[in-house]
């Protein structure tokens, strides 16, 4: 439980990273403690995203992988990430991503901040 808990504070903080560098990733709400509050919603329905799609996708997408080396995990970052603006407009959560290439850029950012965060949070075990 400790793990998960740790795990989706680095998806909170990698995402608001993202919505911090990228103008056309946003995130409102009427005060600080509304917007935190998304935010970890949010970070959960990403790694809710992470866990049930992104394991078909890339099962679907592996000769791709094999043939670009790795770069298509770029394309499948970006769209976990459309797929979780859409999904949070669909619960009424005050989260978007503007667009396929923003996306590829974000979904590059919360990857890697989200990499150091887990370095550096301490894990469940």
């Amino acid at each position: 439980m400790k793990n998960f808990v740790v795990k989706t504070i680095a998806n909170a903080g990698a995402l608001a990273v993202a919505v911090w560098l990228l103008d056309k990733i946003t995130l409102t709400g009427d005060s600080r403690g509304k917007e935190i509050g998304t935010l970890l919603l949010v970070a959960l329905l990403f790694g809710l995203v992470n866990v049930l799609v992104k394991p078909l996708v890339q099962v679907l997408t592996f000769p791709l992988f094999i043939l670009t080396l790795g770069l298509i995990t770029l394309v499948v970052n970006a769209l976990m990430l459309l797929l979780t603006s859409w999904l949070a407009d669909k619960l009424d959560l005050s989260f978007h991503v503007d667009g396929f290439w923003t996306a590829v850029l974000g979904g590059l950012i919360v990857s890697v901040v989200s990499w150091a965060l887990n370095v550096v949070l301490p894990d469940g075990d």
